[in-house]
């Protein structure tokens, strides 16, 4: 038997990859499994977006070999959105590169600026990816705490007291990824300046900007935050294109030109035709944004009422695709709980422990899931 690298038995099968696996067998013997764990857009992209796509498949161009740096356009689309959507200025040409999803740009990011014994901070909770991807590296995973009565936000006191020495990046993702929360640009502020004075590349990984969110916010609106910053973006979420694959990368020349090398030398460019899609995409008028926020609103608004029934508490106030909710004094371990609902009542929510030790005792709802699948669930109680 062929022995494998070192390095996998520092992760774990992504829990939803094996989690859904089980769901997928309780819906293979018939039980009525109503999914509410993942953040898959259910919802189509713009009319104009898949027609764009259909439209250049005879074009000659489209079936050839692309530019590892995308479309000279799709970057202009890209910098332009920055612009017109958080007033953000950033050269196309040399401030931004195209990803196959943002996921990708995690791996591409920490394979530019990590070497094995690099310290990374990393959230707690927050975004399973970024401690895999440090670990396969052979990077070392320094947890930073997010607490609910800091508003799950970075405790900077806290953080000066640890040895950064040893600390080359810093991930965190703003609005928050479980949470919902938003952050202001007083915060990312004090968060740029941590970053410049102890010498740390901080990555902001941002696809729910523009998901129940009127006050989008990018760190790069932080002046001088390109010398120490990188933000990941993403259409997945935004413009209902998950299946797509098109993320972004910005920041500085330097830092992009680094990500860039690595990309290089792992992938292709992307498919004609999704770039042209996406520039489509990106060209969205506001009427969009409203459209799609009146469905999640719709959603949400119904998704309370199951937290309700369920016991669960939360915020109102957030930003995403998720509820993040606490669970009642005295309940089970959130892992146990979403296992009783699984079986009892035929529902899948995501437990708050896969995004680290202080998920425990919460857990959290897409609202990637039809009306009126929340109202049978609903029901279900």
């Amino acid at each position: 038997m062929m022995i494998t690298a070192e390095r996998l038995k520092s992760v774990q099968e992504y829990y939803f990859s094996k989690k859904l696996r089980e769901v997928r067998g309780l819906i293979a013997e018939g039980r009525p499994i109503i999914n509410m764990g993942i953040g898959s857009p259910d919802l189509p992209p713009s009319p104009e977006t898949v027609k764009t796509l259909q439209n250049v498949l005879q074009d000659p161009k489209a079936h050839q070999y692309q530019s590892y740096q995308g479309l000279p356009e799709l970057r202009e689309a890209m910098a332009n959105f920055y612009a017109h959507r958080f007033d953000v200025t950033v050269d196309s040409n040399t401030e931004l590169l195209p990803l196959m999803g943002s996921k990708e740009g995690i791996m591409h990011i920490s394979m530019a600026f990590l070497n094995h014994g690099d310290e990374v901070l990393i959230p707690n909770p927050g975004y399973p990816t970024y401690t895999s991807v440090t670990k396969l590296l052979g990077a070392k995973v320094v947890q930073y705490d997010l607490m609910e009565e800091n508003g799950w936000l970075p405790d900077l006191g806290a953080l000066q007291k640890l040895d950064l020495s040893k600390v080359k990046l810093m991930w965190i993702s703003y609005p928050n990824m479980p949470t919902g929360a938003r952050i202001t640009l007083a915060k990312m502020e004090a968060l740029v300046a941590f970053a410049k004075a102890n010498d740390i590349l901080i990555v902001n990984d941002n696809p729910y900007s523009f998901v129940l969110n009127d006050e989008p916010t990018s760190i790069l609106q932080v002046e001088g935050a390109k010398e120490v910053a990188l933000e990941l973006n993403s259409l997945s979420k935004t413009f209902n294109m998950a299946g797509w694959r098109v993320g972004m990368v910005l920041g500085s020349a330097e830092h992009v030109t680094a990500v860039l090398k690595i990309k290089s030398n792992m992938d292709s460019g992307m498919f004609y035709g999704i770039q042209k899609g996406a520039i489509t995409a990106l060209k969205s008028s506001a009427d969009w944004f409203e459209k799609l926020d009146a469905t999640y609103k719709q959603r949400r608004n119904l998704m309370f009422q199951l937290v309700d029934k369920i016991g669960a508490v939360y915020d109102t106030d957030t930003a995403g695709m998720f509820v993040w909710a606490k669970l009642p004094e005295g309940s089970k371990s959130s892992e146990a709980f979403i296992d009783e609902l699984l079986y009892s009542k035929h529902i899948f929510i995501a437990p708050g422990t896969i995004f680290g030790s202080n998920g425990e005792g919460y857990i959290r709802f897409s609202l990637c899931v039809e009306e009126d699948n929340i109202k049978e669930a609903i029901d279900r109680f």
